[in-house]
């Protein structure tokens, strides 16, 4: 009569034990994403950091290029006028900001190019390594968010993840993407 009883005891606990890595795994997996997607809002925080940066640098510069030329100021000064981004704008917003203030850095390197004593100006080459040293910090954020997108991205589509991911409602998330401008060839004339 109890020889029955042995049996059902341990296959009722091993599926306790089964159940229990189960819902271990479940937890696990659940924070994980979590883990992603707290990296992906931090290296975004980055992308935005790099971009007020160079936001304020620019607007500065517009104080040494004040004195070399009216007209360029002029154009420098409409780049002030572009906002810094906002840590709740997507992906898309920063995208076009930064497309703006690229159009703007590229007049202030056209007045580097046309007047050389502005090039020569101790002020202005400075200026221009900060804006180089911020490009390369606002190429790097770029990476690690792309980087840190990708990582939850392939979590979310492959198995057995994927079935916490769907259970959430998890989507996947935007790369930051260049202007479809800058994906062309760049055409060189001597």
């Amino acid at each position: 009569m109890l020889a029955w009883i042995i049996p059902v005891a341990i296959v009722v606990g091993l599926l306790l034990i089964l159940g229990l890595i189960v819902l271990i795994w479940w937890i696990s997996t659940n924070n994980k994403f979590k883990r992603y997607a707290v990296k992906i809002d931090e290296a975004s925080s980055g992308i935005d950091v790099a971009l007020t940066k160079r936001y304020d640098l620019l607007s500065k510069s517009v104080e040494v290029v004040k004195g070399y030329a009216k007209h360029e100021a002029e154009t420098i000064m409409k780049t002030t006028g572009l906002r810094a981004p906002k840590a709740e704008e997507g992906m898309k917003e920063k995208s076009a900001i930064e497309g703006r203030l690229n159009r703007a850095f590229a007049s202030i390197q056209a007045v580097a190019e046309n007047y050389p004593s502005l090039k020569a100006d101790t002020v202005f080459a400075g200026l221009q390594n900060q804006v180089s040293d911020v490009e390369e910090q606002l190429q790097s954020a770029r990476r690690i968010y792309n980087s840190n997108v990708s990582i939850f991205n392939q979590e979310i589509a492959v198995f057995p993840s994927s079935i916490v991911a769907r259970h959430l409602h998890l989507t996947p998330r935007d790369f930051f993407e260049a202007e479809d401008r800058k994906k062309e060839d760049v055409e060189i004339k001597f």
